[in-house]
């Protein structure tokens, strides 16, 4: 080999040395969510910084599986989680519903690990029947800024139907108690969670659901730890938890604290 290619080398070997130690190492993951979510993530009344729950839970399993810390943090509200993860300033969402411009900004782990049940909530005295989407026609509803029930439900309530955003469920039900609104479109099991820490009673839900969707686990694309080797690591993870249905579990039990909690 001349000089000149053995100087080409180390030159090639310089660089790639270089490009290597600058690359970014992932030592450590935040996860954030939606803290109004209960038996699914809540604020710590211990430490409000952080989240706890089902969700923040299961984050630690996945810890120990890919064998990188998960810090479970509260960042705000939803609408400002999903703000935080378009900028990379988040890793990790623990519990969104899959929507198409979702995908401008997050990679979605399969399968779903939990499946959630969307619901209309209306008070006993003003009840209305509820059967299809089409009920809600000419009614006016509410629910929390950046929420989504569903790609084909979304799709249908901009067209169709008139539904205020507000950016906390405890506002919605404030103003569906006063008549500002005739239904709420939520998730049933945080919204039972929430009017029960409220105490608020006389609301019911609907026994036909608006959508059921899977709750997923998303990776921000401008995270730093979003490598081919990392969203790898974590679905294996992530499938071998869901195969052995943990969520299950921990949903029950974060039942039980929350409503501890709450004073229930």
């Amino acid at each position: 080999m001349g000089t000149t290619c053995l100087w080409a080398s180390a030159w090639l070997f310089a660089l790639v040395g270089q490009a290597a130690a600058q690359a970014p190492v992932c030592k450590s993951l935040v996860a954030t969510g939606n803290p109004e979510y209960s038996p699914y993530l809540w604020r710590d009344p211990v430490d409000e910084t952080r989240l706890i729950g089902a969700n923040a839970d299961l984050m630690q399993l996945l810890s120990r599986e890919i064998g990188i810390p998960i810090e479970v943090k509260y960042l705000g509200s939803w609408a400002r989680v999903q703000e935080q993860a378009k900028s990379g300033k988040v890793d990790l969402i623990a519990g969104a519903f899959f929507t198409l411009p979702r995908l401008e900004y997050m990679d979605y782990f399969y399968p779903a690990f939990r499946a959630t049940r969307t619901v209309i909530w209306t008070l006993d005295k003003n009840t209305f029947a509820y059967r299809t989407w089409a009920d809600l026609k000419g009614r006016k509803g509410l629910t929390v800024i950046n929420n989504s029930f569903g790609e084909a439900f979304d799709r249908y309530a901009k067209a169709s139907l008139q539904i205020d955003e507000v950016p906390q469920l405890e506002q919605a039900f404030r103003m569906l108690s006063v008549g500002r609104a005739q239904y709420i479109v939520y998730e049933e099991d945080p919204g039972l969670a929430l009017a029960a820490k409220l105490n608020y009673a006389g609301m019911q839900t609907s026994t036909v659901a608006v959508s059921n969707e899977g709750l997923h686990l998303t990776l921000a694309h401008q995270s730093p730890c979003n490598t081919g080797e990392m969203r790898g690591r974590i679905a294996k993870a992530l499938h071998k938890l869901t195969r052995d249905n943990v969520m299950k579990k921990l949903v029950e039990a974060n039942i039980q604290i929350w409503r501890k909690q709450a004073g229930q």
